[in-house]
């Protein structure tokens, strides 16, 4: 009986050796593993040996099932090798794919372009906290409570005194508190309001400078907003200057450029006007100085601020700011 299920073996390994195909392979296994197969009718036939023979052709049968079992998932597994299509082999002479790499998104390189500019001019990087306190974000920057222009500004409170701060200004009177003229700094980053549309989002980003030093004038405010919108845009980007209304300057003005779309033509991105709104700006008011214990008789100074997104859209001609926080791979890996 032994020598039997030895015999099934050897011809089991024989034809597995040589099939040329799965349908064969699978011929073979319901021929020897089936239900009416060599093996299973020997198993079933193990009742009729002596006793003393049973455990030794019952342990062997299930060895020699297991090792056939094995043996036909290997010879299926070297077929589908070796018999693959051409067009799905892989031609090892080709250089492989390599991951594809990821960028900046457009927004931050907006943001380093910015704070590259001003740091050839000499100012310095700061940041601040985006959790605010009242004081820092309003008070500070002579907006005290109930003060009307509190109204500009739609506010996320997280208390009466703490606040998500909606501009990047209380940067100015924190490092003021600091240091002693000369002061001369921007500051990125995130800020808050309550508004989403076209235009806005609850979320955004901004850029302010300041500036303070003896005898700072507005002439200087002009010559280096100049300069800044001509390395962002480009030399023949015109300039005005708008009177405008911030409670932390005096005089202040709001700055537009000539549409970088239409050149001043009139176009639907500027709503016809030729002009696009870039950034606010003005000279410090005096009562910002004497919150942080500036001598106003002997110290001036500019400050301006701009929304990144607003620079970015201008930059790269975007309509819809959403766009920016979409996450569409489509849209960013244009940039």
């Amino acid at each position: 009986m032994e020598n039997t299920i030895e015999r099934i073996y050897a011809d089991a390994q024989a034809a597995l050796a040589e099939a040329a195909d799965a349908d064969g392979v699978n011929d073979i296994s319901i021929q020897y593993l089936g239900r009416k197969g060599y093996i299973t009718q020997f198993l079933r036939s193990i009742s009729s040996l002596p006793a003393e023979e049973r455990p030794q052709a019952g342990k062997r049968a299930n060895e020699i099932k297991g090792l056939l079992e094995t043996e036909i998932k290997v010879t299926l597994e070297r077929l589908a090798r070796t018999t693959r299509k051409p067009a799905d082999r892989i031609d090892v002479s080709l250089p492989g794919r390599a991951p594809e790499k990821g960028s900046l998104h457009p927004i931050t390189q907006i943001t380093n372009r910015i704070c590259s500019i001003f740091a050839q001019m000499g100012f310095d990087v700061v940041e601040g906290p985006e959790v605010e306190t009242d004081y820092y974000n309003f008070e500070a920057l002579n907006i005290p409570k109930n003060h009307p222009a509190r109204d500009m500004q739609d506010t996320f409170y997280v208390s009466d005194s703490v606040v998500l701060r909606t501009h990047t200004s209380p940067t100015q009177p924190r490092v003021m508190e600091k240091r002693q003229p000369p002061v001369r700094i921007i500051a990125p980053g995130k800020v808050y309001r309550c508004d989403s549309d076209l235009t806005h989002t609850p979320m955004f980003h901004q850029v302010e400078g300041l500036l303070v030093d003896h005898k700072v004038s507005f002439a200087d405010l002009k010559g280096t907003l100049t300069a800044f919108v001509h390395q962002m845009f480009d030399d023949q980007t015109t300039l005005r200057f708008r009177p405008s209304f911030f409670p932390f300057t005096e005089p202040s003005a709001e700055v537009d450029i000539r549409c970088v779309i239409c050149r001043g033509k009139g176009c639907r991105v500027c709503s016809q006007t030729g002009w696009l709104e870039v950034l606010g700006s003005g000279m410090v008011h005096p009562a910002v100085f004497e919150n942080v214990g500036y001598d106003t008789s002997r110290y001036t100074g500019f400050a301006f601020g701009m929304g990144v997104e607003r620079i970015a859209m201008l930059k790269y001609g975007i309509d819809d700011i959403r766009r920016y926080f979409d996450n569409d791979y489509r849209f960013l890996c244009q940039f």
